[in-house]
């Protein structure tokens, strides 16, 4: 818990940033003033669709990170976790499976078996559940984050912030990219892109594939194999119809296939044998409880079986525009297909079958599995005024319709392989369930909202926009259930009002001021039937088979500037949110089930400063800082962790990076980069058990390209120092790995 010197100390940190972050531009000004003309250095002036319309990302009253075509290239953003790495207040932890993830923004958490704290919407289109967010991301024309709550403008799972992802647009002219990789692990790396005309100026096609496989970097000494091993096949198109100066369709579809590893997991205090893979069976306790902690690390596993992760999505959405008059109107429908299913060994994670006595002790080893279904549609309906008005406005409506099936099960162990359950238990003798939970959830979401803005004067904006969201969850309990209440029928309704106020202020033609207050919203969900009782009867109090809604108020103040005729910006922000209901994970051993509970009050409060300045031509730099406090206000759970810090929240992030390029002669041009993070202390759980030291990561990239960037040959090397680290700690002594230090070779050409 946090002593009153703590909390002095952070006080004293967030007012010396806060000064920093306001008075830090006028520093510069005196230098600007008589700065010489290098117009020609300029930084790229970019535009955001932050507010559901075109604006300069220095002009929208929020704290965004941008990345452009051009920065998605040079640093090498294949995956959401690259951009991740680079941007202030935000940090991701990926863990169990292919489809599992763990992002904080501004301390706003996600929770294993929760949906996600931002709105993730690629190309226009909401992605409704955490299990669509880490993907492959390949021939992306940018990638905004916003912070801060923008349900008012996103929706319901905007409560820390959105995360907007824009693929690049068919072209008349015919095109092709091709990329090619090899790296460390056998790693390779297939990656294609046409475009053109099949109608000049009327029907345009865009289609793009990777490939990617490696067989993974850690090892099982028991097995003899990888463990992290993965195989990613994905495919995209884009047919783009301008059927006239008014109208414009844009069909989109997108398909994945991917094969992974899985619960990748090593409990701390089991007590291994001389063969390092079994217990001790000469011990009469197999577990030391005082050897654990978030910073040991093994990169060593000893379960008898492989995990496997498998996910399988499919898109199809429909963009139609009509540039109208008065405005644009714009409609988006859009149909999501998601399975996903992880299959592997159970706590101690060990070669120990089901049921082993080890020195008079019955440890429960085993197989367990989680089996996830999804299909999403949605409907958007926007209507859009002309960017060039005194007044602008956005209206629109929203609808969204999820069925959604999932089982978790554990399954007795005997040695002769673990089998796959999907929506029923199994008796096989091979591999014979023990326990299973499962339910359909049939989901119903609509909205409605709208956004305004107006320019009060020549250097004054105002900005009001809002939402409602209204979300009706149906919970039906499988027939096979183990525990609860089978064949169950449970309904809850969650609704929100959200508002989201700002005032922006012109200070000097290079410097805006914005102040921002707004309401976020993350609606409730069911837990599996049955776990509310169970906790009881242990005498666990507030664990319900439902969560309530998750809350945020956030007031923020903020600046943003350019100097030396845009040479260099710098933008800073300081906020205070105050978040109800924040959801946290528990294991319930009792039922094998796991449960998400609420943490009922959190006070976080911190700010971002961001510095991003061109030296000279072809020599660039970025340096960026995020800090949060969080502080835990009530818990009816455990009222005694009152004053605790929250947990997946770093204490900071540090991002800083050099790049250069230079031409050697007309043909052949020199590439060099360096991007290092700094991600500071982070507790795992609310009772601050053990905290993860900060990490150091570095990532390197150097090469050659042709000066008319038509090719490229670089050299890659992650986590250059091989930074030992968890990439997740679980209470009880249960880490995960993250990757050590690997290579690639990469090279690119267009045609």
């Amino acid at each position: 818990m946090k002593t009153f010197s703590e909390n002095k100390k952070i006080t004293i940190n967030l007012f010396r940033m806060s000064k920093a972050c306001f008075l830090l531009p006028l520093v510069f000004l005196s230098f600007s003033i008589n700065a010489e003309d290098t117009s020609y250095l300029e930084l790229e002036d970019m535009t955001v669709n932050a507010r559901m319309r075109s604006e300069k990302v220095q002009e929208v009253p929020m704290s965004i990170t941008h990345y452009s075509s051009e920065n998605i290239d040079d640093a090498k953003i294949d995956r959401i976790s690259d951009f991740i790495r680079l941007t202030p207040n935000v940090s991701l932890s990926e863990s169990q499976s292919i489809g599992t993830s763990f992002l904080t923004i501004r301390g706003i958490s996600q929770v294993r078996n929760g949906e996600p704290p931002v709105a993730t919407v690629i190309d226009g289109v909401l992605q409704t559940n955490s299990r669509q967010f880490p993907r492959e991301l390949y021939d992306i024309e940018s990638i905004e984050v916003l912070r801060g709550p923008q349900g008012a403008l996103y929706g319901r799972n905007a409560v820390g912030g959105a995360i907007l992802i824009n693929t690049r647009q068919p072209t008349n002219e015919w095109e092709s990219h091709w990329r090619f990789g090899y790296g460390q692990a056998d790693e390779y790396l297939t990656q294609a892109t046409i475009s053109g005309a099949l109608i000049e100026d009327e029907l345009l096609l865009r289609l793009s594939g990777r490939y990617l496989e490696h067989e993974g970097y850690l090892n099982n000494s028991f097995l003899q194999q990888k463990v992290d091993y993965k195989e990613d096949l994905s495919f995209k198109g884009q047919l783009k119809w301008l059927a006239s100066e008014r109208l414009n369709v844009d069909l989109n579809f997108k398909l994945s296939r991917e094969k992974a590893g899985g619960l990748n997991f090593t409990h701390q205090p089991t007590l291994l044998g001389a063969d390092n893979a079994s217990l001790d069976p000469t011990l009469a306790e197999p577990f030391d409880f005082t050897h654990q902690g978030a910073d040991q690390v093994t990169r060593n596993f000893t379960a008898n079986n492989l995990g496997k992760s498998e996910r399988e999505m499919e898109e199809v959405s429909l963009k139609v525009e009509y540039f109208a008059d008065f405005a644009t109107l714009t409609s988006i429908s859009s149909w999501h297909r998601v399975e996903e299913s992880v299959l592997g060994d159970q706590f101690p994670y060990t070669a120990g079958l089901t049921r082993s006595l080890f020195g008079g002790a019955l440890v429960v080893d085993g197989g367990q599995s989680q089996f996830v279904d999804m299909n999403i549609f949605s409907q958007e309906f926007r209507i859009t005024s002309d960017d060039d008005e005194d007044f602008r406005w956005v209206l629109g409506a929203y609808f969204l319709s999820t069925e959604r099936f999932i089982s978790t099960t554990s399954s007795d162990d005997k040695g002769l392989g673990l089998i796959k359950i999907e929506r029923q238990p199994t008796t096989d003798s091979r591999n014979p369930t023990s326990s299973f939970l499962g339910d359909d959830n049939d989901n119903t979401a609509w909205a409605v909202f709208a956004n305004f803005a107006y320019d009060l004067t020549a250097d004054l904006e105002a900005s009001f926009a809002m939402r409602y969201d209204s979300d009706r969850r149906r919970q039906t309990v499988s027939s096979f259930n183990t525990s609860g209440e089978p064949n169950a029928v449970n309904k809850k309704t969650f609704s929100k009002f959200q508002p989201l106020v700002a005032l922006r202020y012109q200070l000097l033609p290079e410097i805006s001021m914005y102040g921002s207050w707004g309401i976020g919203f993350h609606s409730g969900q069911f837990n599996q039937n049955g776990v509310g009782a169970v906790a009881a009867k242990i005498g666990l109090e507030g664990v319900e088979d439902v969560t309530k809604s998750e809350e945020t108020e956030n007031f923020e103040l903020g600046f943003k500037s350019e100097w030396f005729n845009k040479q260099l910006q710098i933008n800073g922000s300081f906020f205070v949110t105050e978040q109800k209901n924040r959801p946290y994970f528990v294991f319930l051993g009792e039922i094998n089930g796991q449960v998400l509970v609420n943490i009922d009050e959190v006070e976080i409060i911190g700010g971002e400063l961001e510095i991003n300045n061109r030296w000279m031509e072809g020599l660039d730099s970025y340096v960026s800082f995020g800090y949060t406090s969080s502080n835990i206000e009530k818990y009816t759970l455990n009222p005694s962790l009152v004053s605790s810090y929250a947990p997946y929240i770093p204490e900071y992030t540090f991002n800083a990076g050099l790049q250069y390029r230079t031409p050697l002669n007309q043909w052949l041009g020199f590439f060099g980069r360096v991007d290092f993070e700094r991600r500071g202390k982070q507790f795992w759980d609310p009772e601050n058990s053990t905290a993860r030291s900060a990490i150091n990561l570095l990532n390197l990239k150097v090469g050659f390209e042709d000066p008319n960037k038509n090719w490229s040959l670089m050299f890659l090397l992650d986590n250059a120092t091989d930074e030992k680290y968890n990439s997740e700690w679980v209470a009880g002594g249960f880490s995960h790995s993250a990757q050590p230090r690997n290579w690639h070779v990469d090279f690119q050409i267009s045609f």
